[in-house]
């Protein structure tokens, strides 16, 4: 599938929808969630205290000083609850070889579907195989390594996937070579965002790994975690036009290479914030979909906290919120695209990764 977010700008109807929204009074809306302020936590009360010279001395075992005393009741500061990974936090697939289906030409490790993902090896010899994973919605990905696994998420949640392994006979005909239904049951309904895959490809020293953790060295929270890599991805990576007009079905993003060139197409941007941010253990999916009309990639991120990043994106504790970091970055953080990117209603998701 080709990925329409072309051109270094937003698309004109963007644009045009974006600034429709904007003229309208009190408009705006939270991706998910109507925009509402919370409490995060129980507050802090201070208070004096006025003691006589008895009770203060007796307190103090100065029972003869004899002057009164006002003393200050001082809370010790709080502890905070966030916990950052020490650098990364890279959830390596493993092929642990304890549930494993295959033929001669093919391997389904199904040792860790717990953890969200699937590993594939294909052994045969043609060229072009494609593999589909299905359970409400039918994902199909072309395995590209020979006689080496690859990993494949299970993003639908816990239940029954078909896995199926297709060799291409001719053109955009393919024979079903492998067939086998597994049963899934995740240890945590965010594991399939945390750990990388074929679409979000990254590890332990990779430089995308690497980045994320200087990128969150500095933050206090969660918030601050997912503003510090917003930013840095939106104001460090520019639109490649050269990319896009050459771009082919089956290309995959190397997030490494996006850092490095400090460009990308919208599926590299997304792919580029959902690798620093799985890596420092905040759930975030690569979301592929319609914005606009143009076919187009996006992230969903879930924290615990509640707060806002760059004033417009809105965390409630409790629920997916969008963000689009081609939008931002190439509409130059207008308010109109803040508004556009801010209504979810703009945005039709089709898979997840």
């Amino acid at each position: 599938m080709l990925y329409g977010c072309a051109g270094s700008s937003v698309p004109a109807e963007t644009v045009a929808s974006a600034n429709v929204a904007a003229s309208a009074e009190n408009g705006k809306e939270s991706v998910e969630n109507e925009q509402k302020t919370e409490t995060a936590g129980a507050g802090k009360a201070t208070a004096a205290v006025t003691e006589t010279a008895e009770d203060s001395q007796e307190s103090l075992g100065l029972a003869d000083a004899g002057a009164a005393e006002t003393l200050a009741v001082i809370e010790d500061e709080a502890v905070p609850l966030y916990q950052k990974p020490a650098g990364s936090d890279v959830r390596t697939p493993v092929a642990s070889g304890s549930v494993t289906y295959g033929n001669g030409r093919a391997t389904i490790d199904a040792s860790n579907t717990s953890k969200g993902y699937v590993m594939i090896k294909y052994t045969g010899g043609q060229s072009r195989i494609k593999i589909q994973i299905a359970k409400s919605t039918t994902y199909t990905y072309d395995l590209n390594a020979r006689d080496a696994y690859e990993v494949f998420p299970f993003t639908e949640g816990s239940g029954t996937y078909s896995i199926k392994i297709f060799e291409n006979v001719s053109g955009n005909q393919y024979a079903q070579v492998m067939s086998q239904n597994v049963s899934v049951s995740l240890s945590d309904e965010f594991a399939p965002f945390l750990t990388p895959n074929q679409y979000v490809n990254f590890w332990n020293g990779s430089a995308a790994v690497n980045k994320g953790a200087e990128l969150a060295a500095s933050a206090a929270d969660e918030i601050g975690v997912v503003t510090n890599v917003y930013n840095y991805v939106i104001n460090n990576i520019t639109y490649d036009t050269a990319r896009a007009a050459s771009v082919q079905s089956g290309y995959l993003p190397n997030v490494d290479q996006v850092l490095a060139e400090h460009k990308g197409i919208c599926f590299d941007y997304a792919a580029l914030m959902t690798a620093m941010l799985r890596s420092q253990d905040i759930p975030t999916k690569l979301v592929i979909g319609y914005s606009g009309g143009l076919y187009h990639a996006w992230v969903n991120v879930y924290i615990d906290n509640v707060g806002w990043v760059d004033n417009f994106i809105y965390f409630d504790g409790h629920n997916w919120s969008l963000m689009d970091p081609t939008f931002a970055s190439s509409g130059g953080q207008s308010d109109s695209i803040k508004q556009y990117i801010g209504n979810g209603s703009n945005y039709q998701a089709k898979y997840t990764y």
